[in-house]
């Protein structure tokens, strides 16, 4: 099986972009968009001068529990940048989603509780909500954190999205939310 079709068989559709997509990036953008795979993991990022943006990070079923996961992490953390990364609220049906969040909260992650996403997914057609976590090493602001999102929404998300989906993503000041004084639930609390 190939990367992509491991990120897909994974994801939720509303979720993944194409593998075009995604080829284009690491082709048209490889000082930015990354790759990291192996046997047992895909990781699929971007580095810009002030922050990492983890797109897609997935550890085969077998390997999980074993630290990859914390190994593949633990190389980013050693840019010494935020680390920033859209994560499915908890779903009870989905057990993989709450395992998902206790491993972020392990690692030293945060929940951007100031931030709303919210986009149409192009696939469904229908409202996908995404929470944002983010590791700060420097104990940067979640004010860091949205301005990072917005620009990753911008230079990778809706990146050629009417050549590669037909049409085009919602516009990111309709996407990202931010406000500054709201006491949001803290979706790692819960766990």
């Amino acid at each position: 099986m190939n990367w992509y079709e491991k990120l897909n068989q994974y994801f939720p559709v509303e979720e993944m972009k194409s593998k075009e997509h995604m080829e284009t990036l690491l082709k048209e953008h490889p000082e930015d968009y990354h790759k990291d795979e192996g046997p047992y993991h895909v990781l699929m990022y971007a580095e810009l001068d002030s922050f990492v943006f983890i797109d897609y990070l997935y550890i085969s079923k077998e390997s999980r529990g074993q630290g990859l996961g914390h190994q593949l992490l633990e190389k980013l953390k050693k840019k010494e940048k935020p680390i920033i990364l859209e994560v499915e609220p908890i779903n009870y049906e989905d057990t993989d989603t709450e395992k998902r969040l206790r491993f972020y909260k392990r690692e030293g992650f945060e929940h951007a509780s100031s931030i709303g996403y919210r986009r149409r997914s192009l696939a469904t057609k229908e409202m996908n909500e995404m929470e944002i976590l983010y590791w700060a090493p420097n104990n940067e602001s979640e004010e860091l954190v949205f301005k990072a999102m917005q620009k990753t929404y911008e230079m990778i998300h809706t990146y050629r999205d009417t050549h590669f989906y037909g049409e085009s993503y919602q516009p990111v000041d309709e996407v990202l939310t931010f406000e500054k004084d709201k006491a949001g639930e803290d979706i790692l609390d819960e766990i």
